[in-house]
This record gives structure tokens, C-alpha cells and sequence, in this order.
């Protein structure tokens, strides 16, 4: 559904709708979404139609370590690392950027996983101090070529999520040239994060076609 202008109340009831609809698997809210109350429509997706896995239901469920539908961004860092054969126990992880949809769930999930989380963020003193000490760095912080090479210590995973476009051209938030040498991995950008995003979205439908069918999430 595309509106060229909507209200709230007509939003909402578009939702009551397609919750009810058993021909409607998913519900996915486009933001910005102008003019609306996007907390309000958002909150009134039903919880197991929640393909972003943002209700406040979901988000509960991943603070509890009860991770059904989870952030499509967040699912799809934490498939790249475990094909990779990445062991989250017990690595110290910095995660750049406390967004609500990277930052803090995924402190959540990689918490939940056993890692040592530090969240860094705009008013952290000495990020190069808490990025050196860290085996893993996730750069969410929407700001090209933001983590240079004399951050991170040598062999650091790097999952770059930013997306940033300067004159044409896509840039991370990591200094790809200044880290290459460090790296141990380095999602590249675009065609990393970004796609497995996408790609979770469909797992998450999957997940969500289950639940509605009753049937136990492994």
C-alpha cells in the first residue's frame, strides 16, 4: 500500500486490516513516514506479522533472549559472522552507533550470544580507545570512513553497515584503505550488509508464516 498523503487514523486502520486479513503474512512500516505518529501504527502491527521485528512484543522477547523475529540488519550481521565460523563467546565486540535499528538490538543479540558489548556512541570520550580494545567492530554510526586503520588492533573483524553517498559514490563508515592491512574481515560496501538485510526480511516471513500456523520456532 502506497499513500501519497495519509493520516494516522487511516493508517491504523489499515493495519487492523491486514491483521485480520489471513491472506496478509507481513506488515512491514516504511519510515520516514511524514505527518503520521509512526510509534503509534508501528506498535499496532500484530507481533507475529512484524517482519522488521520492531513491536515493542519482539523487541521484549530479544531483551529476554527469546529471539523469534529479530531486526532484519541485526539477523543478517549475525548470519555473516557465523559463516565466517566467527566464535561470539566471550569476544569483546564495539558496536559504533546506539540506533534503535542496529545499535541496540544488536548489543542484545550479540549479549545474548555471550560477547562483551561496549555501545559507543556521539558522546563516548575515546572511541579509538574502546574500538582498539575490540575483536569485533560493528560501525553503525552513519558516517563515512569513520573508523580509520590506527583504530583497531591487527586481525579485527569489521562489519561496516554504514551507507554513505558522496558525489555518486558509496562509501561505509570504515576507512576501507587505512583497515585493509589490519583486517582479519571486512564486509565490503555496498553489497554487504545491505543485501542480507534484504535477505532476512524473507526469513523473517518465513519465521512469521510459522508462527501463524501454529507451528514451534526452532
Amino acid at each position: 500500500h502506497k499513500f501519497p498523503k495519509t493520516t494516522t487514523e487511516e493508517l491504523l486502520e489499515l493495519v487492523k486490516r491486514l491483521n485480520e486479513d489471513e491472506e496478509v503474512t507481513g506488515i512491514i512500516l516504511q519510515s520516514p513516514a511524514l505527518g503520521i505518529d509512526y510509534d503509534e501504527v508501528a506498535g499496532a502491527i500484530n507481533p507475529v506479522k512484524d517482519v522488521d521485528g520492531f513491536t515493542n512484543e519482539n523487541i521484549s522477547a530479544l531483551y529476554y533472549g527469546k529471539e523469534i523475529l529479530i531486526p532484519c540488519t541485526v539477523r543478517g550481521i549475525i548470519k555473516i559472522l557465523e559463516h565466517y565460523g566467527v566464535d561470539l563467546d566471550g569476544k569483546n565486540v564495539t558496536i559504533v552507533g546506539r540506533g534503535n535499528i542496529v545499535g541496540k538490538p544488536l548489543s542484545l543479540a550479540l549479549n545474548n550470544r555471550n560477547a562483551t558489548i561496549t555501545l559507543c556512541h556521539s558522546h563516548t570520550k575515546s572511541l579509538t580507545e574502546c574500538t582498539m580494545n575490540a575483536d569485533i567492530v560493528v560501525a553503525a554510526a552513519g558516517s563515512p570512513k569513520l573508523i580509520k586503520g590506527d583504530m583497531v588492533k591487527d586481525g579485527v573483524i569489521l562489519v561496516d553497515v554504514g551507507m554513505n553517498k558522496i558525489d555518486g559514490v558509496w562509501y561505509g563508515d570504515v576507512d576501507r584503505e587505512s583497515v585493509d592491512e589490519k583486517a582479519g574481515l571486512l564486509t565490503p560496501v555496498p553489497g554487504g550488509v545491505g543485501p542480507m538485510t534484504i535477505a532476512m526480511i524473507m526469513e523473517n516471513l518465513i519465521i512469521a508464516k510459522e508462527l501463524q500456523n501454529g507451528q514451534k520456532i526452532k
